[in-house]
């Protein structure tokens, strides 16, 4: 067989193909769920997509005997540099096939396009950031993904530590239960004291006034966790576009706010697992697949809690148990009694006690890697 080579891409049509790779590699996999593709293209548009008004990237495929063999990007963020005081580089949107010399080639020219920017390590798997799909499955391969989680190949795994990627952080995914939840008699007690001590008052939002409510997402989100461990903040345009995608998908009763008195304290956002249809869609939306988003929901038997923050000077209150409390039995209201509550830290201690007092089980782990460069 001839020589691997490596080029960048720019053109559309480049980038489509550098996306439909990915229906090569998991072509036998039962539990791959396909992306948007129509999605997928607007998160790679450099020229469009807010996240590169903070960020630069550069995408490059792997080819041998003029067929794909792997794919990569490379991207330097200085958002989340400048609120790290470090000079860390990330690769994402990884795929290769199973040939550690076509992967080291992949991780070597991203290392290099890093070095070259000025990045001192590399992390990954960032696809692009830590505020959309994050992390390499480590655990729990026999199960599809949850709605904006990842999903890869074993060998994936064996692929990074030959390459000499180390662990930076594992996060966690919970399995939690309906009744399981309910039947944790100190998740329904701390709930009810936090709640009577602080006259927390929690409400859906209201579709009707979204952006009003957009406004309160933002304040909470940016401060909820900009303590967190490769925390980095979404800016107002990023929060627009996301609101944008998934306003369609939105349970408003599963969107949820916590004020006291007046001030607002907290919100959860939790999603039905569109993945569930979205997996039979192939990757396109039209002409008609849309229309299974409404037709089909009913058959949605999962939610994801993507985020659930309360500001800083109201932490420690035990008002997470009230959130916790509220969802469970606001999505056993839409007929919805298996959820996931990820991803979460290894070593977040609050948010880890708080799914084990909901009896949640670690069903999945997912790892981010780190190497000097």
């Amino acid at each position: 067989m001839s020589q691997v080579t490596i080029r960048s891409i720019h053109t559309k049509k480049e980038i489509k193909s550098f996306i439909k790779f990915a229906w090569e590699i998991y072509r036998d996999s039962p539990y791959w769920v396909p992306p948007l593709i129509f999605d997928r293209m607007k998160l790679l548009d450099r020229k469009n997509h807010p996240f590169y008004k903070h960020a630069c990237a550069e995408f490059f495929v792997a080819e041998q005997d003029g067929k794909m063999v792997g794919r990569i990007a490379a991207i330097k963020n200085d958002l989340h540099n400048e609120v790290h005081n470090d000079k860390a580089g990330f690769w994402g949107f990884f795929e290769s096939i199973n040939d550690q010399s076509v992967a080291d080639l992949l991780f070597d020219t991203a290392k290099e396009w890093l070095k070259k920017n000025g990045c001192n390590e590399m992390l990954g798997p960032a696809n692009p950031s830590s505020n959309e799909e994050y992390g390499m499955l480590l655990e729990g391969f026999d199960d599809e993904p949850r709605l904006l989680m990842t999903y890869n190949p074993k060998y994936y795994l064996d692929l990074c530590d030959n390459y000499g990627f180390k662990k930076a952080k594992d996060l966690f995914a919970y399995k939690l239960e309906n009744n399981k939840v309910v039947s944790s008699e100190k998740l329904r007690r701390v709930a009810e004291i936090a709640q009577k001590r602080s006259g927390l008052k929690v409400y859906a939002m209201d579709v009707k006034e979204f952006k009003r409510d957009l406004e309160k997402v933002k304040y909470v989100y940016n401060k909820a966790w900009e303590k967190n461990w490769g925390f980095v903040p979404m800016t107002e345009d990023e929060i627009d576009v996301l609101a944008k995608d998934l306003k369609p998908l939105l349970e408003p009763s599963l969107v949820i706010f916590g004020e006291i008195e007046n001030n607002l304290v907290g919100f959860a956002l939790v999603m039905l697992d569109y993945n569930q249809i979205f997996k039979s869609f192939n990757g396109k939306l039209l002409p008609f697949n849309f229309l299974k988003i409404f037709t089909q929901k009913k058959k949605i038997t999962w939610s994801r809690i993507l985020t659930l923050g309360i500001i800083p000077e109201y932490q420690k209150r035990g008002l997470d148990a009230v959130f916790y409390w509220e969802i469970v039995n606001r999505a056993a209201n839409v007929g919805i009694l298996l959820g996931e509550a990820s991803w979460i830290l290894e070593d977040n201690d609050m948010m880890n006690r708080g799914a084990q007092v909901m009896n949640g089980e670690i069903y999945k782990k997912y790892r981010v890697y780190q190497k000097d460069i």
